[in-house]
């Protein structure tokens, strides 16, 4: 285009064309990546203009305010018309035979994005990166906002641009550019195990009670003894222990009156059997007489026990061994 009076080429291309998808004519190729292609005339057209390689362009789509950017693979279109991947159509909203506007741009190189799949399937892949690359060589540019489909396995995988840098739409062409990845929309975090609540107050006391009930009690002197002359131990009679004890701790009555008969000034003993307030004569001959009494057995009682013979150590034959 010139100007009157000038001579001045304008360096701009903006064109408005009629977009189909890609299965339309048959290039399903058009699928794996983000290139489109035009018709002979734009050809001709970015040839007279000063274009910068590679070609970029901005399609604007004038009804719902959508912009996206892509790249050109052939001019071989026919004239008025735009052929599309599908997924691109569907990022702006565009329908078979809809107007869309095209323009060419100049987008910096990008040094960071951050991709976001629809689904965990994606990350169920093998070696989801060498995957994501591969497919990325297909692609010019990416534009903040875009959803790009990565076919693998008889499968279609949608992913999110969340976020690019230096710009919010990038060319990836020749470039190093770090790739980050944000959960996937259907991902949920693992709920944790809820604890019952249970009032502050109760629950230490309650801790505490059943550390007490489980630690066993220390019981002392407890097992079986035995005896070095081979003889069984002497079983005490039931209650003999408690009664053993009870005589250990509170002294009988028989040591109180004893103390208090050494303790009377008159230095004399009194039996044992005498109650207060009446004497008793010959009370030290009646006692002798008692005591030969329990020395006698009594009549028709059994003979005392022989004793059994003691154990005696190192006892038995001999041998030699000199024959």
């Amino acid at each position: 285009m010139f100007y009157a009076g000038y001579g001045y080429r304008a360096s701009n291309f903006e064109q408005t064309y009629r977009c189909y998808p890609a299965s339309f004519f048959d290039k399903p190729h058009l699928e794996g990546g983000d290139k489109v292609i035009m018709p002979p005339s734009a050809l001709d057209r970015l040839a007279s203009l000063h274009i910068e390689y590679p070609m970029l362009f901005e399609l604007h789509n004038g009804v719902t305010d959508r912009i996206s950017h892509c790249g050109v693979l052939e001019f071989v279109a026919e004239e008025g018309m735009i052929i599309m991947p599908y997924w691109m159509m569907q990022n702006m909203l565009l329908q078979e035979g809809d107007i869309v506007r095209v323009k060419n741009a100049t987008l910096p190189k990008g040094t960071y994005v951050k991709l976001q799949p629809h689904t965990t399937d994606f990350l169920d892949i093998s070696n989801p990166k060498a995957i994501l690359e591969k497919t990325l060589r297909n692609f010019s540019c990416l534009t903040t906002g875009d959803s790009i489909m990565v076919a693998y396995n008889n499968k279609q995988y949608y992913i999110d641009i969340v976020e690019a840098k230096p710009a919010s739409a990038v060319s990836i062409i020749e470039t190093d550019c770090e790739v980050d990845f944000a959960p996937p929309l259907d991902y949920k975090e693992p709920e944790k195990p809820q604890r019952p609540i249970v009032p502050a107050g109760k629950a230490p006391a309650e801790d505490q009670e059943a550390i007490v009930e489980d630690e066993p009690k220390f019981k002392p002197f407890t097992g079986s003894g035995k005896r070095l002359d081979g003889k069984g131990p002497k079983q005490p009679a039931p209650g003999a222990s408690s009664a053993t004890a009870a005589a250990r701790s509170a002294p009988s009555d028989s040591n109180k009156r004893a103390n208090q008969q050494t303790a009377s000034p008159s230095g004399a003993s009194t039996s044992t059997r005498q109650k207060t307030g009446k004497l008793v004569f010959g009370s030290s001959a009646s006692s002798k007489k008692e005591a030969e009494a329990q020395k006698e057995p009594a009549k028709g009682s059994e003979p005392p026990k022989k004793e059994e013979p003691k154990f005696n150590a190192f006892t038995g034959k001999s041998y030699s061994l000199k024959r």
